[in-house]
């Protein structure tokens, strides 16, 4: 019988007018259903009503235009808001303990578990397009009350404790954030946002002009919350004290621009990094939190498992070499990489970094930040680190050629060269080196380890409670006990109702040894690479590792599927 992806494509062609060659590679290049039908309406192939149209068919599941449906407050009753929003569906009824949610992905079987665990209750999916979801939901759950409680909060005197000090500012000891009824409203307007940010543990903070509004998201633990709404009158007010704070230039809004702030609050100290960026409704900030106070110092403290860990420890040993944490952007790579250094950090090691941006400033070590409108690339930094006779060199990231040449024949040369790589996977590194003209022979003899990294939410321990899941979710996985327990967390104060709180590490690590480094001279491919370390190296995969910490009740199976 076709799968679902082949029937698709079988509609797809079945239109007139359509590329079947376009149609065919989109197909080939697609692992999922989901990459596909993605692939085809980011091309204009597939439009959204018509997706869900043929997947109502195809699943027998009932197709719900919420433009037309009518629904009043009480359908906010049904389900809170966290949930609506984690998981993107829209209450529609609820009758005889059966609940009906709108979805537009009803393949996601995990969601469906989930729901009904925490609401305990039957659940009924229906198909509606997922922009008509995020209409409905922001329609359901009113703005306004956006509104109202940044309003509330700005007469909060709990902000009073908090100060900043200005990029370019003298003073060492900054100014008063806030002092009540002593400064203009936007100025404490930016001051909240800020300092709710930092009381919500927040990593991030985007602050987005529309078209009529302007909205305020945090991102907590890898996730973007929206939590404020602004009024769009006051946009170009919160934009120039922005830049006062961050050292912009107030009167440039054509081109991108990057700064930073400090903010005190009591006793911690918090390095914020702005970028600022021209869009079609106004300038949208982001604004980073590098908060010093949760840099893990030392790789033990990272919450590793006992078997990446183990394998990092022996890759220190080595006297020089090259050693690469490979994943996305936000995956913890350049906290693993601080916590090596601190590691290593001693007076008898001369020890220099390259970043773009520096990110902490740690003691004992010579931090260089790239510049590239000067000329000051990766590439010219590392050329002239390595007549400063250093012993460890943090790279932050290998770009390019030129860089990964240079890195490569210097951990050669006997030192010790820390960086970062963004490819999908530890072995995935190999191919990537060599794609970029590195010869496999040099990469082999200069190679140490190779790891891939991701961050997973844990598990809220104040609220996290044990559940089974379905035969077809253990089938899914590969796994036959239908006794496993998983873990949840239902939502409480402590977690802000997500279910989550705080972030671990999860790793895959590829420790190279003398049989690895003869496959790589040989440009033995992935596979084979792959299965000589799960039988020799204690290898796992970046989904085993997640599942293990799964099992530990430290994170959430869907956690796992959705970092992995």
């Amino acid at each position: 019988m076709a799968s679902l992806k082949d029937r698709i494509k079988e509609f797809i062609l079945s239109k007139k007018g359509v590329d079947s060659a376009q149609v065919d590679r989109l197909f080939k290049d697609s692992r999922t259903v989901e990459q596909f039908k993605r692939s085809l309406q980011e091309r204009g192939i597939l439009q959204e009503e018509e997706y869900c149209s043929f997947l109502s068919k195809e699943l027998g599941l009932a197709y719900l235009d919420l433009n037309s449906f009518k629904f009043d407050k009480s359908n906010a009753d049904i389900i809170s808001q966290q949930l609506a929003l984690q998981y993107k569906v829209f209450p529609v009824s609820k009758a005889n303990n059966i609940i009906t949610l709108a979805t537009a992905d009803p393949l996601d079987i995990l969601v469906l578990d989930d729901l009904r665990f925490k609401l305990s209750s039957d659940i009924e999916m229906v198909l509606s397009p997922a922009s008509q979801i995020n209409q409905a939901l922001s329609r359901l759950y009113k703005e306004e009350e956006k509104e109202e409680r940044f309003l509330d909060l700005l007469d909060d005197k709990s902000l009073e404790d908090a100060s900043v000090v200005e990029e370019g500012s003298e003073s060492k000891g900054g100014y008063d954030m806030v002092a009540e009824g002593s400064k203009p409203p936007i100025v404490r307007v930016v001051d909240l946002v800020v300092t709710e940010a930092l009381n919500r543990r927040a990593s991030d903070i985007h602050i987005e002009p529309e078209e009529e509004r302007v909205r305020v998201r945090y991102r907590v633990d890898g996730v973007l919350h929206e939590i404020f709404i602004l009024p769009k009158k006051n946009q170009n007010a919160i934009v120039a004290r922005l830049k006062i704070m961050s050292g912009l230039n107030i009167t440039e809004t054509r081109i991108p621009q990057d700064g930073r702030f400090k903010v005190r609050l009591g006793r911690k100290e918090v390095d914020f990094r702005v970028s600022s960026l021209p869009t079609k409704y106004g300038e949208k900030f982001v604004l980073r939190a590098l908060d010093k106070s949760n840099l893990s110092i030392g790789l033990s403290k990272l919450g590793f498992s006992a078997g990446p860990q183990e394998l990092f420890e022996k890759a220190l040993e080595r006297p020089f070499g090259i050693i690469l944490v490979t994943g996305p952007t936000g995956s913890g790579k350049s906290t693993t990489l601080y916590s090596i250094v601190n590691d290593l950090n001693t007076p008898e090691r001369n020890m220099i970094t390259i970043e773009e941006p520096v990110e902490y400033q740690v003691e004992g070590i010579s931090q260089i930040q790239v510049n590239s409108e000067i000329g000051l690339s990766f590439a010219s930094c590392l050329r002239a680190v390595l007549r400063q006779s250093p012993d460890v060199i943090m790279v932050g990231e290998i770009r390019d050629s030129e860089t990964a040449d240079i890195a490569i024949k210097a951990s050669l040369t006997g030192e010790l060269i820390l960086s970062t790589l963004h490819t999908n996977d530890s072995v995935g590194a190999i191919s990537r080196l060599i794609d970029m003209g590195i010869e496999p022979f040099l990469l082999a003899s200069s190679l140490i380890i190779t790891s891939a990294q991701r961050l997973c939410r844990k598990t809220c321990p104040k609220c996290r409670t044990s559940y089974k899941v379905s035969k077809k979710v253990l089938d899914k996985l590969g796994l036959r006990d239908e006794n496993l327990e998983f873990y949840v967390g239902k939502g409480c104060d402590y977690c802000g109702g997500t279910g989550y709180h705080g972030r671990e590490a999860i790793l895959e690590v590829l420790l190279v040894d003398d049989k690895i480094r003869n496959m790589i001279t040989k440009r033995a491919n992935e596979d084979t690479i792959i299965k000589y370390a799960r039988e020799n190296l204690k290898f796992k995969t970046l989904r085993e590792d997640a599942l293990d910490k799964c099992f530990q009740g430290i994170t959430t199976l869907e956690e796992v599927f959705r970092v992995t």
